[in-house]
């Protein structure tokens, strides 16, 4: 083996390897298990959430693999309506085109051109993680099969009932021209104002305190030309007299009414709110309980509209109201109109004041636009049906959450579910399988063929398609079974549908999940008829975060690229990429010495495995992931132990007799005994960890057998037996066995978690372990074995250790080089403590380096010794002769010295109101711990002096 460990030189030939042979498919047998990927934007890049979710179910995958399941890790990109269609529309806007001057068909064929050129990145991206999803089953949600089944999903919604077409407010982006979900909606805080505008009493009537008008506060005054009403609260003795009466609407001179809800809050403002029904989600809801009308003032773009367009709630037109609108703004977009608006009702005496008001604006995640609530014709899951059976499966532990908390989550929604808006205005996505005549009639088929032949329509009838295609959730709905075949109904649908795991984030199980478990019930099922679930287990992680708990994004110049990790950045590019595309060159500025700071030498290539086993030591039950490169420093540390600990393993095993063949003739010693029965123990606790989704836990019991107890103590325990010429070849050749078995177990035991450095050095220890097969991927995982336990090793092993660390101490406290031979006393031990001396004398002395070992009598006056216990057995190590005592007081003085006035200092610090009260807390609280820390090392040092004034 080479000396050092260097993933790059075996992560990807290894990947390639495994891919070609076609270990990632399923293998055949009867017990089937499936994770389908949450399918990444074709659009996408890897980010921190894909490593952390793709580790955990790599690890799950590998697990049950390696168990002898048929596993099935279905992959799959989603085709990502909104973004995708951004793309093409940008490279072609650089070409001085647009989609209209291209048309629909055209353009559809660039956006398939740009997916085969440019949209697979991140599935060369999943590659480099390790993931082994079985690419020669990978689907894309636009694919002909994915499309048929989306189809066939919405004729038999529909055919149910259960989908239908009316006029609704949804969230608009104004400048991409369509409906968006809430998930694509991004609040951000922003600085805004708070308007105060008079609105004159009708009729002569006047307030309590004699005035003729309502003051109203508003953050949006353009809305006011679509005003219904004015609400106040029902128990409001201010404006009791005023309920049902109306107002005379500035500007626009309709009159309105004054209208009693719960609604209003009294004591924020003047207790009076404008209700803007077609313009404001809150508003719709009051309009909805008072039936009001629903008057639109915008157009697509979010301009004023020449003439308002007024509904009723339930979609048809109202001619009841005026829709006359002031000839002034008509064609201004909603912000200039604001001005305007705002300086006519100044001119008229109309307001009152203006306010700074801090705002929650919600942004379109891909156009960075103000999101309208607008109203329009879309089309609609109706899903509280739906809902009653999903609710149901989780009650019923049909399927479960992990944690359960966030059952909680699922129900809160699920019982005030909403219908789904389903269509968006965009040409890239599967266009809605519905035909209108002339008259406007709509006619729902899988093709216009069968639309033709299902309603008699003579050829003569001319069909209009849709021009709308659906909401991309649509299809990630039917992602568990419409990959696997559906609707028919094949073999590999029958087999591993329902799926076993879904790994998602908290942030998606409203959008996704809830949906495809009431899709999946509606429209699968089993042999008898009965609904099925998606999967069987939700393994809901949260967000990954940075080391601060700051949630990465580009605008805080906080995020890291999962490859730049694992392959290494040069400082000048990391820098380049955090900077590229920011608005606002002080953000770059700010960025980059940001960033320079946090990376003076770039990023070192730390390898996949490192970054892993990262990912999966921070899968716990928690809701946000903390990530913090020095931990993936330190596994890269735990790679490189591993990769040493085998080059020992192998300079003491290669061309000996290892019993490959299982011939005997072989003896244990106690530490073979003692890591053979802690192996046992580690793989129970590292299986019990996984079938809990705990993967924390597995590596945390597999971190601390390997480190601590594999190469920290057996390591070392076999050098005695190995190194000794008096030790019998049958010792020498037990040893030698189970340093190779362990550790080769081991690597079995650890293959999910990190899958490169294990399969390399299998493959290098494979022919000295008389185990065959091609590969670890496919080997047996590890079993424990009771029969293999043996406590009274483990206790025997506990004392050798206890004795060793407390002389190492003893060495470390009183400054005595590791190397220096020393001589060992023992005294008011017990029997036992007497019988484990005289069998571990030879291992004490070669590890604890000492001369000689003497055990006392109980009533024996001992030397002048610094002292440990190993329960009531006294180590003693004499100090004459080993130390000069006047210099090491010196040099615990000085020490001790040194540290006080760090103590004043820090303590001084702390007691300074100026510093506690304006410090960020992290800055006090890692103050705080640098005092514990320093009074802890004051304590050791005076104890020391103590000692010595002993001798």
């Amino acid at each position: 083996m080479d000396k050092t460990y260097q993933p790059q030189a075996i992560e990807q030939s290894w990947y390639q390897t495994w891919e070609e042979r076609g270990y990632f498919k399923p293998q055949g047998g009867d017990n089937a298990y499936s994770i389908m990927i949450p399918p990444p934007n074709v659009t996408g890049n890897l980010h921190m959430g894909h490593g952390f979710n793709n580790a955990v179910m790599d690890a799950m995958i590998r697990y049950h693999r390696m168990r002898g399941d048929d596993t099935l890790w279905q992959m799959g990109t989603d085709h990502a309506g909104i973004a995708t269609q951004m793309v093409v529309e940008r490279q072609l806007a650089a070409e001085g085109v647009s989609r209209h001057d291209l048309g629909r068909e055209k353009f559809l064929e660039k956006v398939w051109q740009w997916k085969e050129q440019s949209g697979g990145n991140i599935t060369r991206q999943l590659r480099r993680l390790g993931s082994s999803l079985d690419w020669s089953r990978e689907r894309f949600t636009m694919d002909d099969g994915l499309s048929d089944a989306v189809k066939e999903a919405f004729v038999r919604l529909y055919d149910d009932g259960l989908i239908y077409r009316g006029k609704r407010l949804v969230n608009w982006d104004p400048k991409l021209h369509t409906a968006i979900s809430d998930v694509e909606v991004e609040n951000h805080d922003e600085k805004g104002f708070m308007w105060h505008l008079r609105y004159p009493l009708a009729d002569g009537a006047t307030t309590a305190e004699g005035k003729g008008y309502l003051v109203v506060a508003t953050t949006r005054p353009e809305t006011m030309l679509g005003d219904t009403a004015v609400a106040v609260h029902p128990e409001d003795e201010r404006y009791a007299s005023l309920i049902g009466k109306e107002i005379e609407l500035p500007l626009v001179g309709r009159r309105i009414p004054i209208v009693a809800d719960d609604y209003v809050e009294r004591e924020f403002g003047t207790g009076c709110v404008k209700i803007t029904p077609a313009h404001d989600f809150n508003d719709y809801e009051v309009g909805k309980r008072h039936g009001m009308a629903l008057i639109n003032v915008l157009d697509e773009s979010a301009a004023i509209l020449a003439a308002a367009q007024v509904f009723n709630m339930d979609g048809s037109s109202n001619d009841q109201v005026d829709t006359t609108l002031p000839t002034a703004y008509a064609g201004m977009d909603r912000y200039v109109a604001r001005k305007q608006i705002v300086a006519d009702l100044e001119a008229a005496g109309l307001l009152e004041k203006i306010d700074d008001h801090a705002l929650k604006v919600p942004r379109g995640d891909r156009s960075g636009v103000v999101i309208e609530p607008w109203l329009t014709d879309q089309w609609y899951v109706s899903t509280k049906p739906l809902a009653e059976p999903a609710i149901k499966a989780v009650e019923d532990g049909d399927i479960q959450f992990v944690p359960k908390q966030y059952e909680n989550m699922y129900f809160s929604w699920m019982r005030d579910i909403q219908d789904w808006c389903i269509s968006r205005q965009l040409w890239w996505g599967h266009r809605i399988p519905a035909w209108y005549d002339e008259t406007g009639k709509v006619y729902v088929g899988r093709d216009e063929a069968e639309v033709r032949s299902k309603h008699q329509l003579a050829e003569s009838v001319v069909l209009k398609q849709d021009n709308d295609v659906l909401d991309t959730w649509f299809s990630s709905g039917l992602w568990t079974f419409s990959t696997l075949g559906w609707p028919e109904q094949t073999e590999f649908l029958k087999k591993f549908h329902p799926t076993d795991l879904l790994v998602t984030g908290f942030d998606i199980i409203f959008f996704w999940v809830a949906r495809m478990i009431m899709m999946t019930m509606h429209l699968v099922k089993d042999e008898h008829d009965k609904a099925q679930v998606p999967f069987k287990t939700v393994y809901v992680h949260g967000l990954v975060r940075d080391s601060q708990g700051q949630k990465m994004s580009k605008s805080k110049g906080n995020v890291l690229d999962p490859l730049d990790i694992i392959d290494g950045i040069d400082l000048d590019t990391l820098v380049q990429k955090r900077t590229t595309g920011l608005m606002r060159p002080k953000d770059a500025a700010k960025i980059e010495k940001q960033t320079r700071k946090e990376f003076p030498d770039g990023i070192e290539s730390f390898g996949t495995d490192a970054l892993r086993m990262t990912f999966c030591s921070l899968a716990s039950t928690g809701r946000d992931i903390k990530f913090d490169m020095g931990r993936v420093e330190g596994y890269r540390n735990f790679c490189n132990k591993m990769w040493n600990a085998t080059r020992y393993v192998l300079m003491n095993t290669e061309g000996e007799d290892c019993d490959q063949d299982n011939s005997g003739n072989f003896e244990l010693s106690l530490a073979d005994r003692w890591i053979t029965s802690r192996l046992q123990q580690a793989e129970q606790a590292v299986t019990e960890a996984l079938d809990s989704y705990r993967l924390d836990l597995a590596t945390q019991a597999f971190y601390e057998f390997f480190w601590n107890e594999y190469c920290d103590w057996y390591l070392e325990l076999s050098k005695p037996i190995l190194w000794d010429e008096n030790a019998s070849d049958a010792q020498k050749k037990g040893t030698r066995r189970t340093l190779i078995r362990v550790l080769e177990a081991t690597l079995r035991l650890a293959h999910p978690l990190i899958p490169f450095i294990t399969e390399e050095i299998w493959q290098r220890i494979k022919p000295l372990t008389g185990a065959t097969g091609e590969t670890i991927m496919l080997a047996a995982y590890p079993a424990a074995d009771n029969d293999k336990v043996d406590p009274s090793a483990s206790a025997d092993i506990e004392w050798l250790k206890g004795v060793i660390v407390g002389i190492r101490t003893i060495r470390g406290e009183m400054n005595i080089a590791p190397g220096k031979h020393i001589p060992l006393f023992m005294q008011h031990g017990s029997d036992n403590d007497q019988r484990l001396l005289d069998n571990n004398r030879q291992y004490l002395q070669k590890l604890a380096n000492l001369e000689s070992i003497e055990w006392l009598a109980t009533d024996a006056e001992a030397p002048a010794s610094a002292t440990a216990l190993v329960g009531k057995l006294e180590i003693l190590v004499p100090m004459a002769g080993l130390i000069d005592v006047d210099a090491e007081r010196a040099r615990l003085n000085k020490e001790i010295d040194r540290l006080a006035k760090d103590h004043e200092r820090t303590a001084g610090k702390l007691q300074n109101p100026k510093f506690v009260d304006k410090a960020p807390a992290e800055v006090v609280a890692k103050e705080q711990q640098k005092l514990e820390d320093i009074d802890a090392s004051l304590a050791t040092l005076r104890e020391q002096l103590e000692t010595l004034a002993k001798l």
